[in-house]
């Protein structure tokens, strides 16, 4: 594609001698795991989103099963989410030995619809992650308070909204634990894997501190936690986050403007467009709902735009589960059969823009002539 929907080469090159730098800096000390990079970038980001303490592990979805973990999920408990988010809260609830429960999402944000939670919490609930989808803050002001009136943890999943703010208050502080992936085409990406764990509860984020390293206490060898795995952020990644931190606002921005430009540009040919973006949401896809997508999706191509689903198959409809009972979603299916991701990243020019919205235009017209 002339314009992918993402171009990772493009957004690390002007940073090109300091990544290196960086990398050359982990590389002529030889502490490789766990060694003052990642204490540092644990200490900026923590700082950067005003949270008490950070836990870098080795991806996003460890992140997220190793903060269920600490929040008590497991065999026999149940953990609420939503099934719009591509697998990755579902796999981790799995893999900690938890069941799933799905409510559906708001038709407008399709994120978390809070007045669908009382319902679904019951006394097997161990936890409710709320996703933070496309870069948007979900609805944390009700579903915090909510969750809390019932003992019940909540687990911010963040890997979209890196920099997202409500109230001045960042994402990754509102709930009792908080997951962050750090994927190359994140805000905030690696040159590889890694995650993060933060929140409000100490005393679970040092859970999270000693399950990163095979259960480990303060003494080496000697196990104090089960379920315990092997999941650090390596020393060359926190280096490279280290880099890129200091830019991540600004890279905010520029993602608020290309939304705010497609928006201007494509608000008259009857797309369901996403939200003017504010501070609580960092613009991490532009997705758009067209009337006939997989007719955009080939006119977009014969103009060489890149473009992508997120997410085309709902968790509960996965053909792995198949077996399983499957509740009634209709926002998030109806959602998964329209939904359409338009490029969207800091270095796109507004004549990269101007391009995509005319080749939505072409596609509008022919939607509504065929």
């Amino acid at each position: 594609m002339t314009l992918p929907i993402n171009d990772l080469k493009r957004h690390n090159a002007p940073l090109d001698a300091e990544l290196r730098a960086a990398i050359g800096r982990v590389l002529e000390r030889g502490y490789y795991v766990l060694g003052p990079e990642n204490k540092a970038f644990e200490q900026e980001f923590a700082a950067y989103l005003g949270a008490p303490d950070a836990v870098g592990v080795g991806n996003g979805t460890d992140a997220l099963e190793l903060a269920l973990r600490a929040a008590g999920a497991g065999p026999g408990r149940e953990v609420i989410t939503v099934a719009n988010a591509g697998m990755y809260a579902s796999t981790a609830i799995r893999a900690a030995g938890a069941r799933p429960v799905y409510v559906d999402v708001q038709a407008d944000s399709l994120l978390m619809d809070p007045s669908l939670l009382a319902a679904a919490i019951t006394p097997t609930t161990a936890a409710i992650v709320v996703t933070h989808l496309y870069g948007r803050m979900a609805d944390v002001e009700q579903i915090v308070p909510l969750a809390h009136q019932h003992g019940i943890p909540v687990i911010e999943d963040c890997a979209q909204a890196h920099g997202a703010r409500r109230h001045g208050r960042a994402a990754g502080t509102w709930g009792d634990l908080a997951a962050f992936s750090f994927y190359p085409t994140k805000n905030l990406g690696a040159l590889g894997d890694g995650g993060l764990v933060t929140g409000q509860d100490t005393e679970r984020l040092a859970r999270v501190r000693q399950l990163r390293q095979y259960g480990w206490a303060a003494q080496k060898y000697e196990c104090r936690e089960a379920g315990g795995r092997n999941s650090r952020l390596d020393e060359i990644q926190a280096a490279v986050l280290r880099v890129k931190l200091p830019h991540l606002d600004a890279w905010n921005q520029r993602r608020r403007d290309i939304v705010s430009r497609y928006r201007e540009g494509l608000q008259d040919i009857g797309w369901q467009l996403p939200p003017a973006p504010a501070e609580d949401d960092v613009a991490h896809l532009c997705v758009v709902r067209p009337l006939q997508r997989e007719m955009v999706r080939s006119v977009l191509q014969a103009h060489q735009i890149g473009s992508d689903v997120h997410y085309p198959i709902p968790d509960h409809l996965q053909p792995a589960y198949a077996g399983e009972a499957r509740p009634a979603l209709p926002v998030t299916e109806a959602a998964a059969r329209e939904i359409l991701s338009l490029p969207c990243f800091p270095e796109m020019s507004d004549d990269e823009v101007a391009t995509v919205i005319q080749a939505c235009r072409i596609a509008a017209q022919k939607e509504s002539t065929t």
